[in-house]
């Protein structure tokens, strides 16, 4: 790569050091060569200002037009199927929320129970507290688990129905 770098320095160098070339000299040509670069620069002046009515016909057109129709009013079976969807989840975040409290009511417990029983201490109310708190965690599991089911059951249905409405038409 330093070779290469060094090459392209020793080019530049080489390019600087030479003299520019001369200009032509003007010679009698240069008026007819003059007349046809001013035609030419004529000819694309106005095919430009032609390109610029063309644009600009073109905005008034688009300006012109209706604007985009409103979105069709939503389906009533889909929004009806979003609604249950959403009050699927609300209920399953309630239920998490029961599992939530339920398992810091049995890790209190637990603790409670762990420090009793450092200090040898074995108390009933403890370990009844415990074992309440435990099927409180076990009872929220199992409803968070129906929940989940539901939400998974909801979202299927749909598209179950959907397809099966596909078939028939297909038979």
């Amino acid at each position: 790569m330093t070779r290469a770098l060094d090459r392209i320095s020793k080019g530049v160098e080489t390019l600087s050091a030479m003299e520019p070339p001369a200009p032509e000299p003007v010679d009698d040509g240069s008026a007819e060569e003059i007349a046809r670069l001013s035609a030419a620069l004529e000819d694309e002046q106005m095919a430009n200002a032609q390109l610029e009515a063309r644009v600009k016909s073109l905005h008034d057109q688009i300006e012109a037009q209706p604007e985009t129709p409103e979105a069709p009013e939503p389906d009533a079976a889909l929004q009806e199927q979003i609604a249950a969807q959403r009050e699927g989840m609300q209920a399953l975040d309630g239920e998490l929320q029961r599992l939530r409290q339920a398992n810091d009511a049995l890790l209190k417990s637990c603790t409670e129970m762990r420090e009793a029983l450092a200090e040898n201490l074995g108390e009933p109310h403890l370990i009844n507290q415990a074992m309440l708190a435990e099927l409180e965690a076990l009872r929220a599991a199992r409803v968070v688990e129906v929940a989940e089911a539901r939400a998974v059951l909801g979202a299927l249905e749909p598209v179950l129905a959907q397809a099966a409405g596909e078939e028939e038409a297909a038979q």
